[in-house]
């Protein structure tokens, strides 16, 4: 059996197995199609902060069930293991554990955002209400 790990040496580990990627490339890929935004914020934040256009909201207990291409409760936008996912939270903590999980069903392309939604609205990109 290993020995366990905190969770920043567990962020830290997960994190060097896939490049993360900044507010600005996320939202240039999602515009061009290259990409897919997927935001596992809770509902209060979603509320409370609004919301990134174009974005699928996925709860963060649903993510594996509804974004595995096998799976038999996927959206209709889990197309296949190439699919580009760049997973959105608050700030850039749990999105990162999200996506080493997506990894983990063969989602090889799965990311998530650095500095999470906090970092997309500094950036000045938009956001809903």
């Amino acid at each position: 059996m290993s020995e366990p790990v905190g969770i920043d040496e567990l962020l830290e580990r997960v994190r060097r197995r896939y490049e993360r990627i900044e507010p600005r490339d996320a939202y240039d890929a999602a515009r061009t199609g290259e990409a897919l935004l997927v935001d596992i914020r809770y509902a209060a934040l979603r509320d409370r902060d609004g919301l990134i256009p174009g974005a699928l909201v996925v709860e963060r207990n649903e993510l594996e069930w509804r974004l595995d291409p096998r799976g038999s409760h996927r959206l209709p936008e889990a197309t296949g293991h190439d699919l580009r996912v760049v997973v959105i939270c608050n700030e850039g903590y749990a999105s990162s554990l999200a996506a080493a999980s997506l990894h983990q069903l063969g989602l090889h392309r799965a990311t998530d955002l650095a500095g999470g939604f906090r970092a997309w609205r500094a950036a000045g990109l938009p956001v809903t209400r």
